[in-house]
């Protein structure tokens, strides 16, 4: 089979041929149909990120495919299945703290570094070996857009971050980063779970208008100005009333007082969900006061993706409606053209762009 190949980090991928995989216990081979190319891949390979990614891989974050092969293992998977792939491989020796790693893109510690090696490679290839666990059957309109489907990756995260906040219906969500290609899903999965009104702030006008044009009333934007104490009091204005939840996700290059004014707006016994970058390249330290976390009874929580059982309800999510993906950009690029869609995607990081691999067609 044909694949793209990171040799080493700043080399581009090169296409060539490899082992076909081979499932074997407790795995399913899938033919990758669509995979996402997410904004800042450009930035993994070229090393500037310093992700724990060990060359030659064949890279790619998880996808829709159909099965080829599953192990003995599963019972209900068919050959020919149309499935979404979740990166997401957590070991299976400890049910309370798992190492985790993100197949062909990342991984935690040394315990994922050890997971990477067992199952290095991702999506950009015509056919991938997948933990069964991570493989959830789609529903039959998935078959029409595979592509548009694709992009299940970039709503888990900030899925993954409203679940850890409890958000309930009618809460009020501010979403740090929303200008951004996962905040803006972050707006989009905070409405389809119910939130009563989300707070998008940013400096982007472009961005915060299409926001205010895609969802109305329910999302009240905020320009930025890059001051604490302004930008706080106009996020908390904004709000019309209390705020329940703040999730941020800002990226490596963001300063941490933009995570801080957005953090220090939510209410007395509020939730604040940390699942950006902010910090991973250096500079400030986030710095949240003592005593207006104590007497606030504040929560502060990092997550790092999702449980997988959220993978089911992403999928109902987007099957009813309640979600809606038919606005999204797509782009989609054969696997010949691997490094023109890693280019494309890093200069079209915006909101709802997505950019997406097509190593088979469906």
């Amino acid at each position: 089979m044909r694949a793209a190949v990171l040799t080493g980090f700043g080399a581009p991928l090169t296409v060539r041929k490899v082992p076909e995989p081979e499932a074997r216990g407790g795995e399913v081979v899938v033919e990758v149909l669509a995979t996402c190319v997410l904004p800042y891949t450009e930035e993994v390979f070229s090393g500037r990120r310093n992700y724990p990614l060990e060359p030659p891989v064949v890279p790619g974050p998880g996808g829709v495919g159909r099965v080829v092969r599953a192990g003995p293992d599963a019972t209900r998977l068919r050959v020919g299945d149309l499935v979404w792939c979740d990166p997401t491989v957590r070991a299976r020796d400890d049910a309370l703290t798992p190492d985790i790693m993100l197949q062909g893109l990342s991984s935690r510690g040394e315990g994922g570094a050890r997971l990477a090696r067992h199952l290095p490679d991702g999506s950009f290839a015509e056919r991938m070996r997948v933990p069964t666990e991570n493989v959830h059957p789609l529903p039959p309109e998935a078959r029409d857009d595979p592509a548009r489907w694709s992009s299940l990756v970039v709503y888990a995260i900030p899925y993954g971050g409203l679940l850890a906040a409890g958000l309930q219906a009618g809460e009020t969500v501010l979403v740090s980063g929303s200008t951004g290609n996962l905040g803006s899903a972050a707006v989009a999965m905070a409405l389809a779970l119910g939130a009563g009104r989300v707070v998008a702030p940013g400096r982007d006008r472009d961005a915060l208008g299409l926001l205010s044009d895609r969802f109305g009333r329910r999302v009240r934007t905020v320009g930025l100005t890059g001051d604490e104490d302004t930008d706080r009091a106009a996020m908390t204005t904004a709000a019309g009333g209390p705020i329940d939840v703040v999730i941020d996700l800002l990226p490596p290059a963001a300063p941490s007082a933009v995570t801080r004014a957005a953090a220090m707006t939510v209410r007395e016994y509020g939730r604040v969900v940390l699942m950006g970058g902010v910090g991973m390249l250096g500079g400030a330290d986030l710095a949240l006061p003592y005593p207006w976390l104590m007497r606030n009874s504040v929560t502060v929580r990092g997550q790092w993706l999702g449980p997988r059982t959220a993978n089911v309800g992403l999928i109902r999510l987007v099957a009813s409606g309640a979600l809606d993906l038919s606005a999204d950009r797509i782009r989609t690029f054969p696997l010949d053209a691997v490094n023109d869609a890693l280019a494309y995607a890093a200069a079209h990081g915006g909101p709802f762009d997505r950019t997406v691999l097509t190593p088979r067609v469906a």
